[in-house]
């Protein structure tokens, strides 16, 4: 059972785990390299400990002890309990939400154990927003994608908007960093994937082709908002395929663009 513990200083040094969690560079130095990330609200901190991460501590205000008496009664970290008023002061923001917990990351897999027992994956390069990240997640658990395959320069799933926004939807789908990229992009071709480049292009085949369903295993590569896939890896897909769009439209954001692709090659 956790210890309940009332605490009244925001500068408690046992609340430091949730110290500044609007200062976007503060965290996403510090929750990787202290092995950290911020679960907040009651359904995500759940799918978080269903999904097995262990949980460090938590911080809630006085309204969601009982919500949350369960997982205070199953863990053996501690629980700190705060006015509304002093979790703001701590963490920077009003956590409207009111439960907040801090978890223990576990270790990333390398590509080639993902890639192993997959057949859709997706692979993104250098989308650095928190938000986009949430919302591919959500499409990919909610539409069957297998893993997630993540340049090196793109955004933290486990930042506290990622995870917020995809509503704990980055537990269920496992992912990895390649290294070297777009050279990396080579692993994946020889475990057996056909690497598809999602880009409005006009050159590129409509995605709802039945030829790209038929495949036995795809990757599909998704680029940054706005950018787009940059030219080298574009050049190292094995084909580009587009969303057919209407009125004019050149282009999806690429949450949405991520939610059509998936249940065009998953269906």
């Amino acid at each position: 059972m956790a210890e309940l513990i009332t605490v009244d200083d925001p500068d408690d040094p046992r609340l430091s785990d949730y110290t500044g969690l609007t200062d976007v560079e503060l965290r996403r130095r510090r929750e990787p390299a202290e092995g950290l990330f911020i679960a907040e609200g009651e359904k995500v901190i759940r799918r978080a400990r269903h999904a097995g991460y262990e949980m460090r501590s938590m911080l809630l205000s006085s309204k969601w002890v009982d919500v949350m008496r369960d997982v205070i009664d199953e863990v053996p970290a501690p629980v700190y309990a705060v006015t509304p008023e002093l979790a703001e002061r701590v963490t920077g923001y009003h956590v409207h939400r009111g439960a907040l917990a801090s978890m223990q990351r576990k270790p990333l897999p390398g590509p080639a154990e993902l890639l192993g027992g997959a057949r859709r994956v997706a692979v993104m390069e250098t989308v650095n927003d928190h938000t986009n990240i949430g919302a591919i997640f959500r499409s990919a658990a909610a539409l069957g994608m297998d893993a997630v395959l993540l340049s090196p320069d793109c955004a933290d799933p486990l930042y506290r908007r990622s995870v917020k926004v995809s509503m704990g939807a980055v537990f269920s789908v496992p992912y990895a960093r390649l290294e070297g990229w777009p050279h990396s992009l080579e692993t994946v071709r020889e475990a057996g994937f056909g690497l598809l480049a999602l880009t409005p292009d006009e050159k590129a085949a409509p995605i709802d082709a039945p030829g790209h369903r038929e495949r036995e295993r795809v990757a599909l590569m998704l680029g940054a908002e706005g950018r787009g896939l940059s030219t080298r890896a574009l050049r190292a897909a094995d084909e580009w395929v587009r969303i057919p769009m209407s009125h004019g439209v050149d282009s999806l954001n690429v949450g949405a663009a991520a939610a059509v692709a998936f249940y065009a090659i998953t269906r």
